[in-house]
């Protein structure tokens, strides 16, 4: 009885450890407790904008935290510096390449960059088109497919959710990116 007990708060220490990370620190616990490891790892706080401000995969950027009752569950990094549209696309491009050779990530969908024909900012701004890839955070040790992972397992991933999507201002681009835990994000239960 005591070995099953044990092995369930195990199990469950477990899951609630497994979580998002970003640059290796966990998207969970306080707002304060996050704006101080992001200042460990060299980001300035800017109080007036309640923003962080750094560089982030050779981009300078502007990180929010997006807390639900008190606890991080959000990470959204936004680009500083706007762009062309060429540009933008090959910087899409370019993530969507990094995140899918990364062991740590297994693609929502197949082939999420934008063809070299594209016309984003008529898609945009015409069709009201979102480009948008998306990607699971499955840890270190990563995994070649959701095949290889038990229902658990599957369950725990599809909440450790990275993001990316284009935004267009005045003719200029860029990307926000967003790193979500959905163990702390608000399912109704205030309704």
């Amino acid at each position: 009885m005591i070995v099953a007990l044990i092995l369930l708060l195990s199990a469950t220490s477990f899951a609630q450890n497994d979580v998002t990370q970003f640059l290796g620190i966990p998207v969970d616990g306080t707002k304060i407790d996050m704006i101080q490891k992001l200042k460990a790892k060299g980001f300035t706080y800017d109080a007036t904008l309640d923003m962080l401000e750094g560089e982030f995969n050779g981009q300078d950027v502007l990180i929010a935290i997006v807390t639900e009752n008190n606890k991080v569950y959000r990470i959204c990094i936004i680009d500083k510096n706007e762009t062309s549209e060429s540009q933008i696309k090959i910087r899409f491009n370019k993530l969507c390449y990094q995140f899918e050779n990364n062991k740590k990530y297994l693609p929502m969908k197949d082939n999420q960059e934008i063809g070299e024909s594209e016309d984003i900012s008529y898609e945009m701004t015409v069709h009201k088109k979102e480009y948008q890839a998306g990607f699971y955070q499955v840890g270190p040790n990563g995994a070649s497919s959701y095949y290889d992972k038990s229902i658990e397992e599957i369950e725990q991933i599809s909440k450790k959710v990275v993001w990316f999507t284009i935004s267009e201002h005045y003719g200029k681009y860029s990307i926000t990116m967003y790193y979500d835990n959905y163990n702390n994000q608000s399912n109704g239960e205030d309704l």
